[in-house]
């Protein structure tokens, strides 16, 4: 299975993004899907995650600018970004937590990245 991340950028402060995620193909059952985030010199940290019954979670410093979805159909998650700050610079990865077969464990599947640039 493959996560293919797009819709990074370059934007000014103020100015939104959207990112998607689409899995190369479904999956058995999905335990969470969600977006991660890496800036030079930090840990990667959890940005926003959604639960396979819809709840949410959002880190504290997007929490009220960013919104996490999915279209389940499409085996994709979507990442809305408004107000963005210059602090929001990272790359952005995708993440998905899934049983692919009714047999196998769960697994952590992640995408390749995509550049979020904010300027000041």
């Amino acid at each position: 299975v493959q996560l293919q991340a797009s819709g990074g950028g370059l934007v000014q402060a103020g100015g939104s993004l959207r990112l998607s995620c689409v899995a190369s193909r479904s999956f058995f059952s999905i335990n969470a899907m969600g977006w991660y985030r890496q800036a030079p010199g930090k840990q990667r940290e959890l940005v926003a995650a959604i639960r396979s019954g819809g709840s949410t979670t959002y880190a504290d410093s997007v929490e009220g600018r960013f919104t996490i979805s999915r279209d389940s159909a499409k085996n994709t998650v979507y990442l809305q970004m408004n107000s963005l700050k210059p602090e929001d610079t990272a790359v952005y990865y995708c993440n998905v937590r899934a049983k692919p077969t009714a047999l196998s464990p769960l697994y952590d599947y992640w995408g390749q990245g995509t550049q979020v640039t904010v300027s000041s």
